[in-house]
């Protein structure tokens, strides 16, 4: 009866374990590009998923759970990570913008072309002409 009830829940372990890594890799993307409201659906998700992941220690199997949990913790750590150094650069860019825009403001207004044309005339009349 065990074997036949954690070859049930093992495979179940596992695809929550995976899911749940989906989720921690979404939300730490979501967390290095500073969307707070995306973090938050896939870590929101992946709490079922996590809990899913927990049906394998029924059957002695806590790899499916570990896994989950420390994807998450890593994927957390590298997006808040990955986030601190973007945004360690900011000043500088933003310094670039303000000189790119003043340069942009100083100089002069460009001339539009002249769009006079002179018709040549070959010296007879169309076909349509009456």
């Amino acid at each position: 009866m065990a074997n036949e009830l954690a070859s049930i829940l093992v495979p179940i372990g596992v695809v929550g374990a995976v899911i749940a890594a989906l989720c921690a890799i979404v939300a730490g993307v979501a967390i290095m590009r500073g969307a707070a409201g995306l973090a938050g659906g896939a870590v929101g998700l992946w709490i079922p998923s996590a809990m899913l992941s927990s049906t394998a220690s029924f059957a002695s199997q806590w790899t499916p759970l570990l896994v989950s949990g420390v994807v998450l913790a890593a994927m957390l750590v590298i997006g808040a990570v990955v986030r601190a150094i973007v945004n360690a650069g900011e000043p500088a860019r933003q310094t670039a913008r303000t000189a790119r825009a003043e340069t942009l403001a100083d100089a002069p207004e460009p001339q539009p072309a002249s769009r006079t044309t002179t018709a040549t005339s070959t010296g007879s009349q169309p076909a349509l002409a009456g």
